[in-house]
């Protein structure tokens, strides 16, 4: 029987040179990503392709020893669905970075390796925009979003990341590439696969290619901000104008994360607030100041202590970046244990008053922000890894909160992904039956299991 290092061998001898490293200065910052998962293992190489065909020269090999292969972008998700495990192998897909623009299909034809801004920056020589705009959106890469299938600040007007994939070269775990869709905006012929692949986090094939869907440049339109002394009042808020009207964003912050930012970006943000709200609309002409009038209008009707409108960029921007900054501001309070829980919008106040309570009851700090427009809520809790009385409260709180994301009839993950840290409550979550269909399609794609084994499902 071959060594591990023999075996490795016959894998770096397969591909050009660098391609394959096992520098333990290097294996270490692949062991993780941004969730920071304490049962990481050490994985016996991080190999690094270029092209399609590098990464079924992996795969294959990978299945012929039975050695398992864990996906990863650029480590900024916050899951642990980029774990490393002992003796395995982390496939980072950093080094595909190519992109091509057609601006009259309006579509791009992107590796997974580049980042999200990037993709952004280059459709936008083209007149072009790609929308999908998670909080991270300028160190996270493409093929991650597609991994967990990411949303962002506009999902509750323009949808995430799946809808905007056309097609994907995917290599599956026989090493075997397939082409699914392609730059056509309408085509039903045979099972919708493209779609199966968006958000399943690198358990059923890795992606090597995907064509984007783009829209007309945005319209920098008009933003409204405002402030509540009253949690409750500013998700009713919500509600009244999601029925009404479509905004570009509709984003919340509580009082924990309104005073973190305001100790790093010092924008006079008002500490005493109990709730912020980042409104915006991209219509054109009075559309859009109607729109923003109207949501204006919403908010005082709610009791908003303070109600700011403009149209000029650099304000409304000014705005945004500090909803961006909310979980780095949090992040500097301590570790953080980042949730992704989903609600109907009906019960988004019940779900924050009552993080607000495991907060007290734990004795802990948990931020809540939101992409409030679509129910998506980040729950941050904060406390001291060294600490292992806070440590057990705090993986109690995170378990709790997504029990009572489901007792409102949420979900346990809107963007983020299962990952290893979620995976103790899927089944639970989405009950026996669809548990064993998920596990039938995991085996019928991935028999012997080797693609990251552990995670999702």
């Amino acid at each position: 029987m071959d060594s591990p290092t023999d075996t490795l061998h016959s894998l770096i001898s397969a591909l050009p040179d660098g391609t394959v490293v096992t520098d333990p200065d290097i294996l270490e910052s692949y062991r993780q990503d941004r969730a920071a998962d304490p049962a990481a293992g050490t994985p016996m190489a991080v190999v690094r392709p270029r092209r399609t065909e590098e990464v079924q020269t992996v795969l294959r090999w990978a299945a012929s020893h039975r050695i398992a292969v864990v996906p990863r972008g650029m480590g900024t998700g916050l899951s642990g669905g980029a774990t490393a495990l002992d003796g395995g192998i982390v496939l980072s897909t950093e080094k595909m970075r190519d992109i091509s623009v057609d601006p009259v299909t309006r579509t791009a034809i992107a590796q997974p390796g580049l980042l999200n801004a990037e993709v952004k920056k280059a459709v936008a020589e083209y007149g072009m925009w790609y929308p999908p705009d998670p909080s991270s959106f300028e160190i996270c890469s493409i093929g991650g979003n597609i991994a967990t299938n990411a949303g962002g600040l506009c999902c509750v007007k323009y949808g995430v990341t799946s809808d905007y994939v056309l097609g994907l070269q995917v290599v599956l775990a026989d090493g075997t590439a397939v082409r699914l869709g392609g730059p056509r905006l309408k085509d039903v012929a045979g099972l919708s696969l493209t779609k199966l692949f968006v958000g399943s986090e690198g358990t059923l094939g890795v992606v090597t290619e995907v064509t984007l869907k783009l829209l007309p440049a945005q319209h920098r339109g008009c933003t409204v901000v405002a402030t509540f002394d009253s949690v409750s009042a500013a998700c009713d808020a919500v509600a009244v104008i999601t029925g009404r009207i479509r905004p570009s964003m509709l984003e919340f912050m509580d009082a924990v994360a309104i005073n973190a930012v305001e100790d790093k970006l010092k924008m006079g943000l008002d500490r005493n607030a109990a709730a912020m709200m980042v409104a915006a609309t991209d219509d054109r002409g009075p559309a859009g100041a109607e729109d923003a009038e109207y949501m204006a209008g919403v908010f005082t009707e709610h009791g908003a202590t303070e109600v700011f409108s403009t149209d000029d960029p650099d304000e409304g921007e000014a705005f945004v970046a500090a909803r961006r900054f909310a979980i780095p501001a949090v992040e500097a309070k301590g570790s953080l244990l980042l949730e992704d829980v989903g609600v109907p919008l009906p019960a988004l106040a019940e779900l924050v008053s009552g993080v607000a309570k495991i907060a007290e009851q734990h004795d802990l700090m948990i931020s809540v922000i939101a992409h409030a427009g679509d129910g998506n809520t980040h729950p941050l809790i904060v406390y001291d890894p060294a600490d292992a009385a806070m440590t057990e409260r705090a993986h109690t709180a995170f378990g709790e909160i997504m029990d009572l994301a489901v007792r409102l009839g949420g979900t346990i993950t809107g963007e983020h992904g299962v990952g290893r840290l979620k995976r103790p409550w899927l089944a639970g979550y989405l009950g026996p039956e669809a548990m064993e269909l998920n596990r039938r399609i995991k085996a019928a794609l991935d028999p012997d299991n080797i693609l990251n084994p552990g995670a999702a499902i």
